[in-house]
């Protein structure tokens, strides 16, 4: 099997899902699902819990059943399920803050903020600036489709790499949409609690290194200026 599993149990499986996959059938003709792969793979049907943007990477979680399948929705329906993301945006944001603003969805499949849309909170803060981007971590404290791309397309701080919700051509001209799960805990009524965690993949860090390297070569050009 291609997948990482993060977490397994009778009731459970968390895996780590690559940038570019889809979780559930729906893309082309042939394409493969992450469901698709780990239904053939464990022999039984599997319930998605918590899926992420084909475009992103991070934690995937299933339900072996549809007992605990419905208990750990319901822990994201009553907002007790706690999610974290990495993402790099463009320009520098600096400390905390919220972006607290309705989401629609319309037409063409995009989400925007409207004041006709449905209450989106995400919490964000600076974690580390590079020459033109910022590396955040965000816990959308809502789930409404694409919350955390179209909340920043909105604040002026796009998501770098992010086709749909950037410009013509891919923001920060990067091959991957920067924006990873990395945390994920619930606790389902009548089952242990789960907290899970992912790494940040190669290709997420690749991007990282580059943009302090970057960063690095500005300041040395900053420093032979002055003098």
């Amino acid at each position: 099997m291609s997948l990482k599993i993060l977490y397994e149990d009778e009731h459970f499986l968390a895996v780590e899902k690559p940038a570019g996959r889809l979780v559930i059938p729906g893309g082309t003709a042939g394409e493969v699902s992450i469901a698709q792969e780990l239904s053939e793979v464990l022999g039984q049907k599997l319930f998605v819990v918590h899926r992420i943007d084909r475009d992103a990477s991070g934690i995937v979680l299933f339900a072996k059943n549809a007992q605990a399948h419905r208990a750990a929705c319901l822990e994201f329906e009553h907002r007790r399920a706690h999610k974290k993301y990495w993402a790099v945006v463009l320009g520098h944001l600096e400390g905390e803050g919220e972006i607290d603003q309705p989401l629609r969805e319309f037409g063409s499949g995009r989400m925007a903020v409207d004041k006709r849309g449905k209450p989106a909170k995400t919490r964000y803060r600076a974690v580390e600036t590079f020459e033109s981007a910022t590396l955040v971590e965000v816990e959308p404290l809502t789930g409404r489709r694409h919350q955390v791309r179209a909340h920043f397309y909105w604040l002026g701080h796009p998501v770098l790499g992010d086709r749909l919700y950037g410009h013509d051509r891919p923001v920060g001209n990067v091959a991957r949409l920067m924006l990873h799960g990395h945390f994920l805990e619930l606790e389902p009524q009548g089952y242990e609690r789960l907290s899970l965690s992912s790494d940040l993949p190669k290709d997420f860090r690749d991007i990282l290194e580059r943009l302090r390297s970057k960063k690095q070569e500005k300041t040395k050009d900053t420093k032979r200026a002055s003098r």
